[in-house]
């Protein structure tokens, strides 16, 4: 069997995950800090033999400020047994652990000295309150109930979970009382402003309609038995809950338009402004069938046009087999582009948004961007945005690993889940007269020399140094953390939209800055609003300024107002408190 242990994949602790850089190359260089920063996170997914379908599909992991110190702490999703009236020792992998197992929530104590941050993660999961047992999938890291503090909502397959924030570093389980419990089968969840509020509402995306019960022996072409795909199962409907101001939720599923539609196999979600009204919109990646794209009319409605825009199928008019998605402007113009991540012989697909006023339009430019090749053997779930290599242009990470036998390599005695895969990243680079294009890191790859069945991916800079770090879930095998090396000596400054909160401030979530620069077009990026696979990134925003000078920063609230501030000081993360900024104009009733 391969080591897939924890010990195995920090081998690497202090190794560089990028060879040298070609002459011209510019290097996208990792450190594996995940011993270093005492993370030892091992997740289980509870296989034994029976080939449950769940098994294949978490988990994921939050980056987010708990305890109100300034830098990200880290939440992990855990699995759990499936069948065999519990017996744990009928487990293919056995759980080593204390039982149950159980969900994990990392304090980040970041030690600075000498301008240097050690990360150290301290296993606070005890002493939070915290008591996640349930077959976890997904997890979402907002305040909810606005009072300054971030709560988790955790996706299971099963009744989801709310755990408040108590502003004194424990948790308790409000799920009953927020009306928060869907049973169904969630994967993720956006939390963000759907009715213009201000609050954080949530939409829940669901994927099939699975049960122990309904459990089926799926046969590949060859007959042999292996993971069933989606098709297998009925797709569950998603949700919409809309919060009531201090942390109780009403279903809106119906009233807000959810329904009008057949549902999708659901996995993955973001919440952002994808048509330039100012207003959130929601996307939706679902696994073999046409991804939905729900533009909000303001009025209580979300109207999905995923078909009508271009967002719903490839350029040859096929649905695909959606995981991940992310949101971000990768080629300059000033809007939301979107980044899919597929099933093994389906390209990842990036669609390049060309709307205009009162004209959604998304085109599929995977090929001429240069996406396509490079994903084709790949099954990708997790994926970002983000600016790996800081030169002001948004590069794409996405975490790869099989869900079938006949993707990966045929099942042994010795290995029983042989469905690791190379992570991969793309650098954003000219594209020689004909827009930008992607190619592969140096190395292409994410994870030293011992790939993963990897699944989720949070991105956010933990040690707050002003580049991105990744934190990369494995099923069945251990959590990494990823912490960026690029050349950040030219300067950089960084900013927190945040809006008032009963105690204090709470981060924002889906709102687009815009930092406007002296002879150059300004960087748009998303602040929070979901998107990866199962996971919740950092909601600040860091950009490099050893370019062009940087004047202004402009952030669009949920609410459709848009504040701006002067360049704030370098190096550190400046709080953008909504109605402290200077207002540009006001909120047009008739926009699109």
């Amino acid at each position: 069997m391969r080591a897939h242990t924890a010990g195995a994949a920090v081998a690497l602790a202090a190794a560089v995950l990028s060879g040298p850089a070609r002459a011209g190359e510019r290097e996208v260089l990792f450190t594996d800090a995940t011993r270093s920063a005492g993370l030892a996170f091992e997740h289980w997914n509870g296989m034994s033999g029976q080939l449950y379908y769940p098994e294949v599909v978490g988990a994921g992991a939050a980056l987010f400020d708990y305890d109100n110190d300034g830098d990200l702490d880290l939440y992990l999703v855990q699995g759990n047994l499936l069948g065999n009236d519990g017996d744990r020792n009928s487990a293919t992998t056995p759980w080593t652990g204390d039982w149950p197992p159980r969900d994990r929530l990392y304090r980040n104590d970041l030690e600075l000295s000498d301008d240097r941050a050690t990360v150290r993660f301290i296993d606070v999961t005890e002493e939070s309150g915290i008591a996640a047992t349930g077959y976890g999938m997904g997890v979402v890291a907002a305040d909810l109930d606005n009072d300054g503090w971030v709560d988790l909502y955790v996706l299971n397959l099963g009744a989801n979970q709310l755990w408040h924030n108590e502003g004194d570093g424990t948790f308790s389980d409000r799920t009953e009382a927020s009306g928060t419990g869907d049973p169904r089968w969630s994967v993720a969840a956006a939390a963000a402003d759907y009715d213009g509020d201000l609050d954080l509402d949530l939409f829940i995306v669901n994927y099939l309609n699975f049960s122990l019960a309904t459990h089926k022996t799926c046969l590949t072409e060859r007959g042999e038995v292996d993971y069933c795909l989606p098709s297998a199962y009925q797709p569950a409907p998603d949700g919409l809950l809309v919060n009531d101001g201090s942390g109780g939720f009403e279903n809106a599923t119906i009233t807000g338009g959810l329904t009008a539609v057949r549902p999708g196999n659901g996995l993955g979600i973001l919440a952002a402004d994808l048509d330039g009204d100012r207003r959130l919109d929601f996307y939706v990646a679902n696994d073999l069938m046409p991804n939905h794209l729900w533009l909000n009319g303001g009025n209580g409605q979300l109207v999905e046009e995923g078909l009508i825009s271009g967002a719903a199928l490839n350029a040859d008019g096929e649905a695909e087999a959606s995981m991940g998605v992310a949101a971000g402007d990768y080629d300059g113009d000033g809007d939301l582009d979107l980044f899919l991540t597929h099933f093994h012989r389906e390209t990842n697909t990036l669609y390049r948004n060309d709307s205009q006023p009162g004209a959604v339009q998304f085109r599929d430019r995977t090929n001429a961007t240069g996406l396509g090749r490079p994903s084709w053997d790949a099954t990708s779930f997790g994926t970002a945005f983000v600016d790996l290599d800081n030169d002001g242009w948004l590069d794409l990470a996405a975490v790869n690993g099989a869900v079938t036998f006949a993707a990966g390599r045929p099942r042994t005695e010795d290995d029983p889940f042989p469905l690791d895969q190379p992570n991969q990243a793309f650098l954003n680079v000219a594209g020689g007269g004909v827009g930008r294009r992607f190619e592969p890191a140096p190395t292409g790859r994410l994870d030293g020399e011992t790939p993963f069945v990897s699944r989720g991916l949070a991105a956010g800079d933990v040690d707050n140094d002003g580049d991105t770090d990744l934190v990369i879930t494995n099923n069945n095998g251990p959590a990494r953390l990823l912490l960026n090396r690029a050349d950040t000596d030219a300067g950089w400054l960084g900013v927190a939209p945040l809006l008032d909160a009963s105690r204090g401030h709470r981060p924002a979530s889906g709102v687009t800055v815009r930092v406007h620069r002296t002879g150059a077009p300004p960087l748009v990026r998303l602040a929070g609003g979901g998107g990866s696979y199962a996971s919740w990134g950092d909601p600040r925003i860091a950009i490099p300024s050893g370019g062009p000078r940087i004047d202004r920063v402009e952030v669009q609230w949920t609410d459709g107002t848009i504040e701006e501030w002067p360049a704030p000081p370098p190096r550190a993360y400046t709080p953008l408190v909504r109605g402290t900024g200077e207002r540009r104009d006001e909120r047009e009733d008739e926009a699109p």
